[in-house]
């Protein structure tokens, strides 16, 4: 009996590492591999810990070369669009303006029901309120009512707050151009050159991020930006 217990321990202990390698996120929403590995993980584990005489071995074995394999695939999806779009897939805009994109529901296998729970559940009772709403990789939805149905506080009645919700154009992501956010931000490389320029970026791949809101109001961090300001403090 005390075997017993000494090897749960040991796996249990493992199991929490595990985890912690692989990175806090885990403990959030889980994106498709990571929850494959979670799965595989605590499977593994559960093996040599109902059955002492199976060494302790073929637990831990398989378990961190989980682990390797996982941070290993999250390295490449942090250096490589391809990968991690492979890995995770792409949030996909289910409504645009209130009006909700069939094609893209049917790809997803995502039922108009689904879509009304989790549009209730985000407290929107009307699609008609809904400015953007997109199902993100972690398959949550996530949306951004219209200027009508926000909730108005006593800021947003100052003339000087008032905004436009919209679903911003990321633009450029880890020094890659997108050329349909571009298009879809109804602007063109002329347009992106200048914005450059009078910031006196060089390239587009000295970009981590450019985003253009609703307001028309261009975001714009560079690599390693935020890391210098730390340094510096």
């Amino acid at each position: 009996m005390l075997v017993l217990v000494v090897r749960t321990l040991i796996l249990y202990g493992i199991v929490i590492i595990a985890m912690r390698i692989m990175g806090k996120r885990q403990l959030g929403e889980l994106q498709p591999s990571e929850l494959v590995v979670a799965i595989m993980i605590s499977d593994l584990a559960s093996v040599p810990m109902q059955a002492i005489d199976i060494p302790l071995l073929s637990g831990i074995i398989p378990v961190m070369t989980l682990i390797v394999a996982e941070v290993m695939m999250s390295y490449m999806s942090l250096k490589s669009k391809k990968m991690r779009k492979l890995l995770s897939g792409e949030p996909s805009i289910v409504i645009y303006d209130g009006h909700i994109n069939e094609r893209e529901l049917a790809r997803l296998r995502f039922n108009i029901n689904d879509l009304l729970e989790e549009l209730r559940l985000n407290n929107c009772h009307d699609i008609s309120d809904v400015e953007v709403a997109v199902v993100e990789t972690s398959g949550k939805l996530s949306v951004i009512p219209k200027d009508k149905a926000r909730t108005v506080t006593v800021e947003d009645m100052k003339p000087e707050n008032v905004r436009h919700d919209g679903l911003p154009c990321t633009i450029i992501s880890d020094g890659t151009l997108n050329h349909h956010e571009l298009s879809r931000a109804q602007k063109d490389m002329a347009w992106l050159d200048g914005e450059l320029k009078k910031r006196g970026i060089k390239s587009v791949k000295d970009v981590f991020i450019a985003s253009l809101d609703a307001e028309d109001e261009l975001f714009i961090q560079l690599k390693g930006e935020r890391d210098k300001k730390e340094h510096k403090g």
